[in-house]
């Protein structure tokens, strides 16, 4: 009696491998705008801290002075802790301020953009500035 083994073939063939790569193609594609979006989000928190600070700072300094003060005169840092937004003062009087945190290259948030605060808390209701939203 004779025996035949059929030889089997073990492996993947070309059409399984394309089907895989397409399924984390796929998944690829749905998974990296959520991703960004994330990545955005968390920067913005960013500046929110360092508008907080900032106020902060305003304050103390105003405690012990009669006016606000320059961001030199406060304390502020020119940038936000994490280094994504750009931090300036202006129109420091003895009643108001305006603390703005913009957005550093190549970080660009095309949907808030500028954050900005004064003496009253944060500013949603200007065009040139994120909206409550962002917030």
């Amino acid at each position: 009696m004779k025996y035949i083994f059929l030889k089997r073939e073990s492996g993947f063939s070309l059409i399984e491998l394309m089907i895989v790569v397409a399924i984390i193609g796929i998944l690829a594609g749905i998974a990296y705008p959520s991703y960004t979006e994330f990545v955005t989000k968390s920067k913005r928190g960013d500046a929110k801290a360092a508008l907080l600070d900032a106020q902060l700072q305003q304050e103390k300094y105003r405690t012990n002075n009669t006016t606000y003060g320059t961001a030199t005169q406060a304390g502020i840092e020119a940038v936000s802790t994490d280094g994504y937004y750009t931090i300036a003062v202006s129109g420091n009087t003895g009643t108001a301020y305006l603390v703005t945190a913009a957005p550093k290259s190549p970080h660009a948030d095309s949907t808030c953009g500028t954050f900005a605060v004064n003496q009253d808390g944060k500013i949603t209701d200007n065009t040139s500035y994120a909206d409550a939203d962002c917030w």
